[in-house]
């Protein structure tokens, strides 16, 4: 007998995980991705929903993730308690967010128990270190210094430095830190600044992004549950991107109907707001793609009442055709579950040129959808401003090629002072540095 699972949850699991034997995907995830409309098959219904899950087993000595021709990576970190966002301070040093979910919310159904011991299985359940690390290069052989910088955090993911003042958005709230250059550790404590929705924490994380003149913090608040089965009164200021005043902590609803918005960047090129989005799941393998999208001031992009512009979600009681007829329709598809969880928009890196102009995206991976979908880090070129073509993979090799295995799975991404692109990887708890490979 599975030891997870008692025999009432592990016949359960096994209807759920039979039933996915017949959900195999019928579109490849380059089909399902682009700036043109993707196919979207019928909605299906499962009684419990497929799942496929590698077992985490992390990165034997020595082992790294595959790289695209023309590229090198090495580790500069490991041993950290599950990283998940990256931020390069001006003077070069390099945030690091060990941080998981709060375990707040109640498990109520057989549905969330049974997913959330398959998804623990591959390590992406494993506990947060709740704190950040700083990492500094050290010297000019490739080790990096490693420090404590920040401890006590309540399930951190998003930073950012205005001035001298770091902001770090908890799972319940922004608190603030004095920063000073160059320093390794701050001892002061946080100071809370403004509160962000709390209740249930279905999606915990905090994405956060100051504007270019430091004068607002955008936050991406992912929702409470897929498709508001929690109710309507959990859901308050919830899948949306607020807009907080740097300076008052007063905030407002700036977009809505945004089911979880994990990473933000301003486009280099036109300004423009831009975020990615995990969608909903439990309708099939290849629905619903998740995307990646310029924000609309006041925009709604249709959760819980549709996706993908006007596509009615039937699952949601009661329906809203007056919210579905004005849903936007996002700019460009990644593929159906690759659970996107970090953005870097880059103009000019130390990568090769074909990776200017443009935005990487990693794809955490997909818990139900069969084959795996995701578990890399890609690259979408965006030549005067949008993004073209197909997403190209950068980095890859996260899990074994009969797809049992998950060695590392890709998060935050950041550029290091020297232009080179940096990934945590909360499987593998490492931090790897891709740059171009020596000719």
């Amino acid at each position: 007998m599975n030891k997870l699972l008692g025999p009432g949850l592990l016949a359960l699991a096994c209807v759920g995980l039979l039933g996915g034997c017949g959900d195999k995907a019928s579109y490849s995830m380059a089909e399902q991705s682009g700036n043109g409309k993707p196919p979207l098959p019928e909605p299906r219904n499962f009684l419990l929903p497929p799942m496929k899950v590698p077992n985490g087993v992390g990165w034997k000595e020595g082992q790294t993730p595959k790289v695209a021709q023309g590229l090198a990576i090495a580790k500069i970190a490991s041993g950290l308690m599950h990283p998940r966002q990256l931020y390069t301070l001006p003077n070069g040093d390099v945030l690091v967010v060990e941080s998981n979910s709060p375990g707040t919310e109640e498990l109520t159904t057989p549905k969330q128990l049974i997913a959330g011991k398959i998804k623990n299985g591959s390590g992406k359940g494993a506990k947060g270190g709740n704190r950040i690390t700083l990492l500094r290069p050290a010297g000019g052989n490739g080790a990096w210094e490693k420090h404590v910088f920040i401890e006590h955090l309540n399930s951190p993911f998003g930073v950012q430095l205005i001035g001298n003042t770091l902001y770090v958005a908890n799972t319940d709230g922004i608190v603030t830190f004095p920063y000073t250059t160059g320093e390794t550790h701050i001892a002061a404590p946080a100071q809370p600044f403004t509160d962000l929705p709390d209740t249930v924490n279905h999606h915990w994380t905090k994405a956060l992004l100051a504007s270019p003149d430091g004068r607002k913090l955008y936050v991406g608040v992912g929702s409470n549950s897929n498709i508001t089965e929690n109710g309507l009164e959990v859901e308050y200021r919830r899948a949306d991107i607020l807009e907080v005043d740097a300076t008052t902590g007063a905030s407002r609803i700036y977009a809505s109907g945004l089911r979880n918005p994990t990473g933000l960047q301003w486009e280099p090129q036109t300004g423009k707001l831009w975020t990615i989005v995990n969608e909903r799941d439990e309708i099939g393998a290849d629905l619903v793609p998740d995307y990646l999208t310029s924000v609309q001031d006041h925009g709604f992009y249709g959760w819980p009442y549709s996706y993908w512009g006007q596509h009615v979600d039937r699952r949601v009681q009661p329906p809203r055709p007056d919210l579905v007829a004005k849903a936007i329709v996002p700019d460009y598809a990644i593929g159906s579950h690759v659970a996107p969880l970090g953005l870097l928009m880059t103009q000019a890196n130390a990568l090769p040129a074909q990776y200017h102009d443009g935005a990487f995206i990693s794809e955490h991976g997909s818990w139900d959808r069969r084959p795996l979908s995701g578990y890399r880090v890609t690259f979408v070129a965006f030549p005067q401003g949008r993004p073209v073509g197909k997403p190209q993979p950068v980095v890859t090799g996260f899990y074994s090629p009969d797809e049992s295995e998950l060695y590392g799975a890709p998060v935050g991404l950041a550029q290091d002072r020297d232009g080179a692109l940096l990934i945590a990887d909360d499987v593998g708890n490492v931090v790897w540095r891709v740059t171009q490979a020596a000719r």
